[in-house]
C-alpha cells in the first residue's frame, strides 16, 4: 500500500482536536477561538503527550488559506456605503491608536532593554490589531450587528492599510538604517492607485458578468466562481506587492455590492469556518511553555501594555472622531490584542537580522495571551461603561455630548466651496487612476502582443505601434472627456464666483489641473508608442484632447459606462423596497433579514410579534418564494424562510436580527423520547371496529394513524377516510407508545 501523505494525518489531528476541545468550550459557553488556540497547543511540538504535527510547512499554507477566507468573509459583510459613513472615524481612530501605541511600545522596549531598532519594530507590532481574531470573536459572541461593530470594522480596514505601509517603511529602515520618506509616499500612491483601480473595474465588470450568467448559476457553480475570484484577487494583490489578506478583503467587498452577496456569504461560511479553525489552531501550535517561563516578565509587561493602553488609545481615537462615549468604549475594548500582521512584522525583522531571535516567540506568546483576553474585554466593555458613566462629572459629559453632536453636524455639511473642491479633486483622482490603469495595461500587454503579431505577419513595427496607440486612445477617450469636461457647469461657476470671495484662486487652478491630467495621459500614450520629440508629442496630445472635448460619441459612450457602473454599485440596494433619502441615511438603516425556523417570531402574525412596539422596527416587505408582500398588514404571518426588509436605526436592526436569524441550540435532535410505534390489530366480526369507517373509528380519535389494511391476501396502503373495516381485516397503524385503546387492548400486537 502506498504511504499516506503527511498532510492527511496532520489535518486529521488538527480537525479532531479542534472539534473535541471546541465542544468542551461550547459547553462552557466560552468563545470558540480560545478552544482552537488551546487545541493547537495540545497538538503542537511543545506538548509531547498528544500526536504532533509532522509537516509544519503545509500547516502554515493551510493557515494562510484560513486568513484568506476570514478576510473574504469580512469583505462580504462589508459595505462601501457604510465605510463612507464611518470612514473618517476609522482613519482618525487608527492614526490616533498608531501614534500612541508606537510611542508607548517604543518606550516599553527601552525599559526592557531592547535596542533602538527592536524598539521601533516593537512599537509597530503593538500598533496593529488582529482583524481575524476580532471578527471571529464577534461571530462567537453574536455581536456582528451591534452598532459599534461597524466602527470597529472601519478601523480594522484602515489599520490593515497602515500595516502595508509599515512593512514598506520597516523594510527601508532595516536596509538603510534610515527613514526613506520617498518610499513611503510612493507606496501610499501605489496603494491608493490599486485600490481605486480594483474597485472601479471590479464593480463594473463582475456584477455585469454575474447578471449575464445568473440563469445558469447553481449554488455549486456560484461557490466555485466566488472562491476563484477571491484567489484571483489574492494573486493580483501579491503580484502588486500587497498582502493576500488585503486582496481577499477587496474581492469580498466587491461581491458584497452584488445581488448574489447574501447567497455567496451563506455558501462560503462553511469554508471560512473550516480554514479559519486551521488558522487559529496553527497559532496555538506556536505556544512554547519554556519561552513563557524564561521571558515571563517581558511577556506580561507587553501584554498588559497592549490590554490597557491599546484599548485606551482606541477609545480616545473613537471619541476624537465624534462618536458617543458608549460607542467609543465598546469599540476601544475590541482593540486589546495583536495578531497576524505583528507576526509578519516580526518575521521581517528576523529576515533582515535587525531584531533578536527571542523577540519573535515573545510576540507570539503575547498574541496568545491577548487573544485569550479579547472576548472577555469585548463582553466587559458595556458593564465597564455602565460602571464608569455615572462617575463622570456632568460638565465633562455635557462637553463630550456637545463635541459628538457638533462633529455629526459637521460631517453632514456638503455646501459651498469645499463641496465643489472635493467633487473636482475626487473626479480627477478616480479618472486619473482609470487612465493610468489603461495606459499601464496598454504598454505592458497590448504593445508586446501587437508587436509580436505584426512581426509574425511581416508588417513593419510602425503600424503595430500606430494601431496600439489609436486603440488605446479610443478606449481612453470617454475617460479623457470625463476628467476634462464632466461637471463643468458655467452657471455653477458663476454662482461660486458671486458667492465666495477669491473663489477664482480655487476654481481656475482646479480646472487647469483637469486639462493637464487629460493632456498628460494622452501624451503619455502617444509617447510610449511613437517615441517622437516632446514638442510633436504635446501637439498630437493636444489635438487628441480637443477632439475628445467636442466628441458627442465620447460623451454618450461615457454616459453608458457611468450608468452601468452605478447600476452595478447600487444593485444590492435596489433590491430594497425604496431608497432612503441622503439626508436621512444617518438615522435609518434598511436591511434584509432571513427568518429561521428557530425564531420565536416564526409562525406569528405581525400584530402578535409586536415588532414595532418591542424593536422600534417597521417591516416594509415580506418575500416568500416568488410572492412579495409590500407593506404587510398586522394579520400577515411571518414564516420560516421569509426574507424581511426592515427599516430602523442600526441598533434596532441589530436587536431585530438577533430575534429573527436565530441559530439552533442543538443541531441534531434525538427522537428517542418521541418515538412512534407500529401496531397490528385483527378485526373480529363482533369486534368494536367491524363495520366502522376509518374516519369514525376510535383509532382516529386517539391519534392513531392507519397506514395499511390486509384483506384477502392483498394490502391496501394508506386507505381513504371512508374505507370500512371488514371482518378478518388486519390493520396496521402507528401511535405513541403510551397509546391504549380501551376495550380491546389484548387484541393489539406491538410490532
Amino acid at each position: 500500500m502506498e504511504s499516506l501523505p503527511a498532510i492527511f494525518m496532520d489535518l486529521a489531528v488538527i480537525l479532531v482536536a479542534a472539534g473535541v476541545i471546541t465542544v468542551v468550550f461550547k459547553w462552557l459557553k466560552q468563545p470558540l477561538v480560545l478552544g482552537y488556540i488551546l487545541a493547537g497547543f495540545f497538538i503542537g511540538p511543545y506538548f509531547p503527550w498528544f500526536p504532533a504535527i509532522t509537516d509544519a510547512a503545509n500547516i502554515h499554507v493551510w493557515s494562510d488559506i484560513g486568513i484568506v477566507f476570514l478576510m473574504f468573509g469580512l469583505g462580504l459583510e462589508f459595505s462601501i456605503k457604510k465605510l463612507k459613513k464611518v470612514g473618517a472615524t476609522g482613519a482618525i481612530t487608527a492614526l490616533t491608536e498608531l501614534a500612541i501605541m508606537f510611542l508607548i511600545g517604543s518606550s516599553v522596549g527601552k525599559i526592557l532593554g531592547f535596542s533602538s531598532m527592536e524598539c521601533t519594530f516593537l512599537g509597530c507590532m503593538l500598533s496593529i490589531s488582529s482583524t481575524s481574531i476580532i471578527i471571529k470573536s464577534f461571530d462567537d459572541l453574536k455581536l456582528k450587528q451591534q452598532k459599534f461593530t461597524s466602527t470597529v470594522t472601519a478601523v480594522l480596514v484602515v489599520e490593515d492599510l497602515i500595516a502595508v505601509l509599515l512593512l514598506v517603511v520597516l523594510s527601508t529602515v532595516s536596509v538603510s538604517r534610515s527613514f526613506d520618506g520617498g518610499a513611503l509616499v510612493g507606496q501610499m500612491v501605489k496603494l491608493v492607485f490599486f485600490l481605486i483601480a480594483w474597485f472601479v473595474f471590479g464593480i463594473y465588470l463582475i456584477p455585469t458578468f454575474l447578471r449575464w450568467m445568473r440563469k445558469y448559476m447553481t449554488e455549486e457553480t456560484l461557490l466555485i466562481l466566488a472562491v476563484g475570484l477571491c484567489f484571483g484577487m489574492v494573486v493580483l494583490a501579491a503580484h502588486a506587492g500587497f498582502s493576500t489578506a488585503l486582496g481577499a478583503f477587496v474581492m469580498g467587498a466587491i461581491l458584497s455590492e452584488t445581488i448574489e452577496a447574501d447567497v455567496i456569504h451563506r455558501i462560503v461560511i462553511p469554508l471560512k469556518n473550516l480554514f479559519g479553525a486551521v488558522f487559529f489552531v496553527s497559532v496555538g501550535m506556536l505556544v512554547n511553555p519554556e519561552v513563557l517561563v524564561k521571558y515571563i516578565v517581558p511577556i506580561l509587561v507587553i501584554a498588559l501594555t497592549i490590554i490597557v493602553f491599546k484599548s485606551l488609545s482606541a477609545t480616545i481615537g473613537v471619541t476624537l472622531s465624534g462618536r458617543p462615549l458608549k460607542t467609543a468604549v465598546q469599540s476601544g475594548f475590541c482593540f486589546c490584542q495583536i495578531g497576524e500582521f505583528s507576526f509578519i512584522i516580526a518575521s521581517l525583522g528576523l529576515s533582515f537580522k535587525v531584531i533578536d531571535a527571542n523577540l519573535y516567540p515573545i510576540i507570539v506568546s503575547v498574541s496568545i495571551l491577548t487573544t485569550f483576553v479579547t472576548p472577555y474585554m469585548i463582553k466587559g466593555a458595556l458593564p465597564f461603561y455602565n460602571w464608569v458613566e455615572p462617575k463622570i462629572p456632568a460638565k465633562i459629559k455635557h462637553r463630550l455630548d456637545q463635541y459628538s453632536e457638533s462633529a455629526s453636524k459637521g460631517a453632514g455639511d456638503k455646501a459651498g466651496i469645499r463641496s465643489f473642491l472635493r467633487k473636482q479633486l475626487t473626479n480627477i483622482l478616480i479618472y486619473g487612476v482609470i487612465l493610468a490603469a489603461i495606459a499601464l495595461l496598454s504598454t505592458s500587454l497590448l504593445r508586446p502582443l501587437l508587436d509580436t503579431l505584426f512581426a509574425d505577419a511581416g508588417i513593419p513595427q510602425i503600424w503595430s505601434r500606430l494601431t496600439g496607440m489609436v486603440a488605446t486612445l479610443i478606449l481612453m477617450s470617454p475617460f479623457l472627456w470625463a476628467v476634462a469636461v464632466k461637471n463643468v457647469n458655467k452657471e455653477r461657476f458663476k454662482q461660486i464666483f458671486e458667492t465666495y470671495r477669491h473663489s477664482q484662486a480655487v476654481v481656475i487652478p482646479v480646472m487647469l489641473l483637469r486639462y493637464f491630467v487629460a493632456l498628460f495621459f494622452a501624451g503619455l500614450v502617444v509617447g510610449s508608442y511613437v517615441n517622437l520629440a516632446l514638442g510633436f508629442l504635446m501637439v498630437i496630445a493636444l489635438m487628441v484632447v480637443m477632439v475628445v472635448l467636442f466628441s458627442r460619441k465620447a460623451n454618450g459612450f461615457y454616459a453608458q459606462i457611468e450608468e452601468r457602473f452605478f447600476s452595478n454599485f447600487n444593485s444590492r440596494q435596489a433590491q430594497t423596497s425604496f431608497r432612503i433619502p441622503k439626508g436621512m441615511e444617518n438615522e435609518f438603516s434598511m436591511e434584509r433579514l432571513r427568518m429561521t425556523q428557530y425564531s420565536p417570531l416564526a409562525g406569528k402574525t405581525l400584530a402578535a410579534c409586536r415588532i414595532r412596539e418591542d424593536f422600534g422596527i417597521n417591516v416594509v416587505t415580506i418575500e416568500r418564494g416568488d410572492n412579495i408582500i409590500d407593506l404587510p398588514g398586522k394579520d400577515d404571518l411571518l414564516m420560516p424562510g421569509d426574507l424581511l426588509t426592515v427599516i430602523g436605526n442600526e441598533e434596532q436592526v441589530g436587536r431585530m436580527r438577533a430575534a429573527v436569524e436565530v441559530e439552533a441550540d442543538i443541531l441534531v435532535h434525538d427522537r428517542s423520547d418521541h418515538e412512534l410505534h407500529m401496531y397490528r390489530y385483527r378485526v373480529d366480526p363482533d369486534g368494536p371496529l367491524c363495520g366502522m369507517q376509518v374516519a369514525n373509528s376510535p383509532l382516529s380519535r386517539h391519534r392513531a394513524m392507519v397506514i395499511a389494511i390486509e384483506r384477502g391476501g392483498e394490502r391496501l396502503v394508506n386507505p381513504s377516510r371512508d374505507t370500512i373495516f371488514r371482518p378478518g381485516d388486519s390493520l396496521w397503524f402507528v401511535s405513541p407508545e403510551e397509546m391504549t385503546l380501551r376495550g380491546f387492548e389484548s387484541k393489539i400486537v406491538k410490532v
